[in-house]
């Protein structure tokens, strides 16, 4: 007695349930991701080593040394973009949710202004005036979003109309000049881990990316202790300690180049404060009921709706949280600047776009993750440096990133129309070939999703 397509030989029907591969590049999807990963993610990762190696290369060649990793370039580039990598973070939860946000740039440059001024104008000391500009960015925050959430304007419009607000109220507050800061403000932006005078290296960087290593073994291990206590699929050993190598020693290594910098130089301060709110934001979207229901109202809102989920205050707190990160970004970039002006903040908004749909993130909403958003902005950072490091001019830089932008989504909107949600294409013609070689088979059940982005509301993303 044959056992029917789709059954067990107990009765039991199943769904199309295949066995869980293994080997080859099935073991190597475990390495990231734990076995989630999709070709998609590994290109985003494989695109930023190609493009720093392709750059380290070609000044090594032009300039006759190696520029793109030298402990200046790094340090400089973490200076430079860590700003847009904190926008970043709030832009993918914005996007997800099926939103997006013209107003961060504008915000930013607000939200300096008015810092700027209280501590030049109003004697204001530096500690309350970062939190007096947090304040402010709240308060933006929560005003766009209950035009989103509670008046039930697109956030494309609430934003745009933001954008034009709050650029106009940093040219009336500042009378369209430039306003110095304090020293001691300009700590969180152009300041430094503290060092020995003395040492051969940076201390504390070291010991920084020493507890990034130690992290890294323990969390490897702690994943597969869970996953041996609850009966989980595992993936081979050789694969966790290829992982934990390779990672830990990348961190090892970019420590130890941060640490042997000038004299003076060291991982700058809004370097930590761009890896604490990863940490932080990571664990928020992927640990905590409010980050389910992020992903639940962006990938279903209907779904999610009739499950619960208070779509309404998951609108507003989104756009509340990413007014408050840009007016950090706004604060972190006055103070390494050392004053606030009239331009501060234009074309933020696209460069966090660009980075979040590089990283992973879908056009259509309920997809994207806070580190594929960072490592599309570093893709974005180190070819725009790599391009600045070659002397090629502003127009084709520009030219550049907008086709690396246009690509990524293009590839984006191209994947999902054949009905696959990752560029998965290679791996699943070949296995379409081997099917059609066995023959055909009945086909297994097919059981409709609610929470598939294909069946979700029009999102803002979408109309642009």
């Amino acid at each position: 007695m044959t056992t029917p397509t789709g059954a067990t030989p107990t009765g039991a029907t199943t769904t199309g349930a295949t066995p869980e591969k293994r080997g080859g590049f099935a073991d190597l999807r475990k390495m990231f991701g734990n076995g989630q990963s999709t070709l998609r993610q590994f290109g985003i990762l494989g695109s930023l080593v190609v493009i720093i190696a392709l750059f380290q290369l070609l000044t090594w060649l032009i300039k006759g040394t190696g520029l793109t990793l030298s402990s200046t370039n790094l340090i400089n580039v973490v200076n430079q973009y860590s700003y847009i990598l904190i926008l970043a973070i709030g832009m993918v939860m914005v996007i997800i949710m099926g939103h997006i946000d013209l107003s961060v740039g504008s915000v930013a440059a607000f939200t300096g202004i008015i810092v700027a001024k209280a501590m030049s104008e109003w004697n204001l000391p530096w500690p309350l005036a970062i939190v007096l500009g947090l304040l402010v960015g709240a308060a933006v925050g929560a005003w766009q979003g209950f035009w989103v959430a509670y008046v039930g304007v697109p956030a494309f419009i609430v934003t745009l109309a933001g954008m034009l607000i709050f650029r106009g109220g940093n040219q009336w507050i500042g009378q369209s000049t430039t306003t110095p800061v304090p020293v001691e403000f300009t700590y969180i932006g152009a300041g430094y881990l503290p060092d020995v005078p003395g040492s051969l290296f940076n201390y504390a960087t070291m010991a920084l990316g020493v507890l990034g290593a130690a992290w890294i073994v323990y969390n490897e291990l702690h994943l597969r202790s869970v996953q041996k206590k609850m009966g989980s699929p595992q993936a081979p050993l050789w694969v966790s300690i290829v992982k934990v190598v390779l990672l830990a020693g990348v961190i090892l290594w970019a420590a130890w180049l941060f640490a042997t910098g000038r004299p003076g130089t060291s991982f700058p301060i809004s370097g930590i404060i761009l890896v604490l709110l990863v940490i932080l934001y990571s664990f928020i979207t992927r640990s905590t009921v409010f980050g389910r229901h992020i992903y639940a109202v962006g990938g279903n809102r209907l779904a999610a709706t009739l499950s619960g989920v208070k779509d309404r205050r998951v609108d507003f707190f989104v756009m509340m949280n990413m007014s408050v990160l840009a007016s950090l970004a706004g604060m972190i970039f006055v103070a390494r600047s050392t004053a606030s002006g009239p331009q501060d903040g234009n074309g933020w908004e696209l460069d966090a776009i660009a980075a979040v749909f590089i990283g992973g993130a879908a056009v259509s909403g309920g997809i994207g993750t806070v580190i594929g958003s960072i490592i599309g902005g570093l893709v974005m950072a180190f070819l725009n440096n790599g391009l600045q490091l070659l002397g090629v001019g502003a127009d084709w830089v520009q030219i550049i990133k907008g086709m690396v932008l246009l690509l990524a989504v293009g590839v984006d909107v191209w994947s999902k129309s054949q009905g696959r949600p990752s560029i998965l294409g290679l791996w699943s013609r070949r296995r379409r070939t081997r099917l059609e070689e066995q023959g055909p088979t009945e086909p297994p059940a097919v059981v409709p999703s609610s929470g598939t982005n294909e069946s979700s509301e029009p999102r803002d993303v979408a109309r642009l």
